[in-house]
Order: C-alpha cells, then sequence, then structure tokens
C-alpha cells in the first residue's frame, strides 16, 4: 500500500546504500568529488524511481529508499550497480565510486515522510556490513523474492550474522549477477563466522531431504566425518557446499571448503586444508603437527 504521497505502507522493503570508503576519495579529490558525488545520486534518484521507488532522504554518501514491492526494490538496486560501475567518473579517475547496499522487507511506522522501526534498522545495518559493489539482502526479502528471480540472477546464502545494536542474528544472503563481482572479504559483521565457502552462481533448488540428512548427521557429536559418495557429476560437491553454508552459524570457529580434485598427490593435502583455513605457519613443527596442534 502507499500513503497519500506514495510513500508504501505496510510491509516495506528498504534499500540502504553507501560509498565504501568515500573518506579517502574525498581526501584524494577535493572538490572534484562534487560532481562525481551529484552524478551518483542523480543515478540512484532515477534506478529508484523507475523501478516504482521513493527515495526517503540522502544518508551523506547513499541513500535510504522504499518499496511496496521486494522485487522492484531488488531491480532497483541491479540497475543502480549496472550503472555505477559503467559510468566513468571522470572527474575521479583513475578511481571509482563503489557501492554497497542492503535490502529488508518488513514493517514500519511511517511519520512526516520518514520510517521508524526495526525493520529500518535492521536494512541500514545490513548495507554497513557489506562491501563496495556487493548487494546483501535478508532472509525476509530472499524468501519473497526467490521465486521471481529474473533468468540470470541468483542468490547465495553467507549464513547468520549478528549486527550492531540488534538482538536476533539476520540471515544474509548475497545477490548474485554476471555483471556484479562475485569474491567479497568477509561480512563486517559483529562476530562474523570465518568461512571461504564458494559463492554459486544457481541458486540450491530441490534435494531438500538430502541436505537435511546430512545436517542430521553432523550434529551428532558421535559423528566426525561424513562421506558423500556417487558418480561423477550427480551434485556431490554442489550439495557439500550448501550444507556447509547453513552450518556456519554452528561452527563459530569457522567453516572451509578445500579443493582435494585438483591434488595429484595425497602429501599436498595438509598444504591445502592450511590454505583454505588460512592458518599461520611457524617455522619449526612440521606441517602437519602444527595443522593438528591448530584443530
Amino acid at each position: 500500500m502507499t500513503d497519500d504521497d506514495n510513500q508504501p505502507t505496510g510491509a516495506v522493503t528498504f534499500l540502504f546504500t553507501d560509498i565504501e570508503d568515500s573518506t579517502p576519495l574525498w581526501d584524494r579529490h577535493g572538490s572534484s568529488m562534487r560532481p562525481a558525488l551529484a552524478e551518483h545520486d542523480a543515478l540512484l534518484k532515477t534506478t529508484v524511481e523507475s523501478n516504482a521507488g521513493v527515495i526517503v532522504k540522502t544518508t551523506g554518501d547513499g541513500v535510504m529508499a522504499a518499496f511496496a514491492s521486494p522485487s522492484s526494490a531488488l531491480l532497483a538496486a541491479l540497475d543502480a550497480q549496472r550503472g555505477l560501475r559503467e559510468t566513468t567518473w571522470s572527474t575521479i579517475a583513475p578511481d571509482r565510486i563503489r557501492v554497497r547496499m542492503g535490502l529488508h522487507t518488513g514493517e514500519a511506522e511511517l511519520r512526516a515522510g520518514d520510517y521508524f522501526g526495526t525493520a529500518v534498522n535492521r536494512a541500514a545495518r545490513l548495507m554497513s556490513i557489506g562491501h563496495g559493489g556487493q548487494i546483501l539482502v535478508s532472509e525476509m526479502t530472499a524468501r519473497l523474492i526467490e521465486s521471481n528471480l529474473p533468468d540470470d540472477i541468483s542468490l547465495s546464502n553467507l549464513g547468520e550474522h549478528k549486527l550492531k545494536g540488534l538482538v536476533q542474528p539476520t540471515q544474509v544472503f548475497q545477490v548474485l549477477a554476471a555483471f556484479l563481482p562475485r569474491d567479497f572479504p568477509p561480512l563486517k559483521s559483529l562476530g562474523a563466522a570465518l568461512t571461504n565457502i564458494p559463492a554459486q552462481a544457481t541458486p540450491f533448488v530441490g534435494r531438500q531431504e538430502e541436505v537435511a540428512t546430512v545436517q542430521a548427521l553432523l550434529a551428532k557429536n558421535e559423528i566426525r566425518l561424513v562421506t558423500l559418495i556417487g558418480p561423477g557429476g550427480t551434485g556431490k560437491t554442489r550439495l557439500a557446499i550448501e550444507v556447509a553454508a547453513q552450518q556456519v552459524s554452528h561452527f563459530q570457529d569457522g567453516v572451509f571448503f578445500v579443493a582435494l580434485a585438483p591434488l595429484g598427490d595425497a602429501g599436498n593435502i595438509v598444504q591445502a586444508i592450511i590454505e583454505a583455513a588460512s592458518i599461520t605457519i611457524t617455522s619449526g613443527d612440521d606441517l602437519q603437527t602444527q595443522l593438528l596442534r591448530y584443530l
């Protein structure tokens, strides 16, 4: 629904954006940042309004926008990121303006043209843990848009993350698109879980029974190893990655993916584990001893 000023009410999807490392950009370019920022603001305004959204307010180097439709909010974020990547930013070359974005859907109170409530705070906090060029969505928004995603867009589950000032953790998803970067540093959340689980190009559809079975096995204290066996090409690795992604919040010391397929010698397994988990190695004891000590 919308009120008389065309601002959505009821269940609202909020989009928050922010320029990554804006302070260094201002330091390097000074007054040249003004036309770049004006171009940035105009681009965001156009993409939000062309997707049936409303700019609620600017937030320094970003915007807060509201949408009646979560799918429209996602399209606005995608259009904005595409436009930002295609802009030359001639006044601040060779630097670029990279924008992080967060989307969350929930009830909020509309008062004097502004919104108030937990949903607004969650959207803002979600945006704040991301990186420039990254679009993050909450579990609520992901549920609402997953059945209506464009063919070339998918979501990657990044696990549960604690957001500053909020008691309940948020399940976070990253939007994947061919024109967007895929690999980012870990999210900047409170107590963020350590993981190197690779982002997947397509959503994981079906096989929920297999996922539940593997997760149930992992939950048993007496089971230390679960092996997935099957012919090549049946999706064992994809299943394992999906289970691992859903387990991130259950292991405070991290969940890691170690690719063993490229190894031609079993003697390289220890080194592969060390590299995947970014374990610091010192001189002295052999690698296996240090790995076992760390684990």
